[in-house]
């Protein structure tokens, strides 16, 4: 049987491809996948196809059908692959191939080529809409490991705050917009684009600092299964969110100084914890359960803020968030540097969080007894 796509007759590179339009019913049928964990590294043409991937790309699909959006598959093809272009106009055509004997190696695009077959599993009728495939014909193994090297060479993830400030359906990047606007202190003082803040930068916060803050303050909140259409709900969470930030500013003055510019922002971010991501999601995390503990007195429990040493050489942060004399973000140094604000707020600890801020000789002491 022969099929036949509309398409485009290009050259790059000094060979010549077509750009075909697809319909998204036919990717599963035309791009199957071959298993290269198989062969080593050196044999393969293409990355090991990660599974685990697929199903958060399908979710992607599923859940944005009315905007969803992907680059165009690249593939090579081992089949006869015949071009015939409009009279009019010689790039412009069809191409056709016998299906039975179509056979692809995809280049880019095997984990959309994948999301897509199990997105239409639970939608059938994504089927109908098209997907630009980019075909170039097969030549040999090095070929293709070399298209597969140069299609990755140049790719670059954007950072976290660029994808936070970009992206209009994660319900918690738009709230965290609105409460460094609706707080003064962050408001001219949140790094919107980088993942880390330059040694001379004015600013004081990242804005994936605050998304991860914020994620933590409102754990206790449905904010991820918040509708778009819940207006109302929205606001009241964020009314809740900048209640806080608010609250908290008021008792970290050194904020307030390096917004009212009689502190250079990186002067504290030598000297000082306080603006650090680790102390932020810390603080958030501690405030959801000091607000679901203390409804009625939470504010003025926030005051216990200001008798934190919050300086990098106060001995109290070795082995909670400063190891070796360097701060640290990982898992344990988070869980640990929660553990001392929610103690130093009149928290109770649980076992790991108490063990979290035992140190690690007195552990082996307690051991051993």
């Amino acid at each position: 049987m022969k099929v036949t796509f509309p398409a485009m007759k290009g050259t790059i590179g000094g060979r010549t491809y077509y750009s075909c339009m697809m319909p998204l019913r036919v990717v599963p049928k035309m791009f199957t996948f071959r298993d290269w964990a198989e062969f080593s590294p050196e044999e393969r043409e293409q990355r090991v196809l990660n599974q685990k991937r697929v199903p958060h790309i399908s979710k992607y699909i599923t859940e944005n059908e009315d905007g969803y959006l992907f680059a165009s598959i690249t593939a090579s093809y081992k089949c006869h692959v015949e071009f015939s272009s409009l009279s009019s106009e010689e790039s412009l055509g069809t191409v056709a191939m016998d299906f039975d004997e179509a056979e692809f190696v995809i280049n880019d695009g095997q984990h959309r080529c994948a999301a897509i077959a199990h997105a239409l599993k639970e939608n059938p009728a994504l089927g109908d809409e098209t997907i630009s495939v980019l075909l170039f014909e097969y030549e040999n193994r090095d070929r293709m490991q070399q298209m597969f090297s140069d299609l990755n060479r140049f790719v670059q993830k954007t950072s976290k705050s660029l994808d936070i400030l970009y992206d209009k359906r994660d319900p918690f990047s738009r709230l965290t917009l609105e409460v460094i606007k609706l707080v003064d202190v962050f408001d001219g003082m949140v790094d919107r684009d980088a993942i880390s803040i330059g040694i001379r930068s004015p600013k004081l916060f990242t804005l994936s600092t605050m998304y991860d803050a914020n994620k933590e303050l409102l754990k206790f909140h449905d904010v991820a299964g918040e509708s778009e259409d819940d207006e109302e709900g929205h606001h009241e969470i964020t009314a809740v969110a900048v209640k806080f930030w608010r609250a908290v500013a008021d008792n970290m003055p050194e904020w307030g100084e390096v917004k009212s510019q009689h502190l250079r922002a990186m002067e504290l971010r030598q000297e000082s914890l306080a603006s650090h991501a680790t102390v932020m999601r810390a603080i958030g995390g501690a405030g959801a359960e000091l607000m679901r503990e203390h409804p009625e007195d939470w504010q003025d429990r926030l005051h216990a803020l200001t008798l934190i040493d919050w300086k990098k050489s106060n001995p109290e942060w070795n082995g909670v968030c400063i190891i070796a004399g360097s701060v640290s973000s990982n898992r344990q140094s988070r869980q640990a540097t929660k553990a001392f604000v929610k103690r130093a707020l009149g928290l109770s600890l649980t076992d790991a969080e108490v063990r979290s801020l035992t140190p690690p000789e007195e552990q082996v002491s307690e051991a051993a007894e």
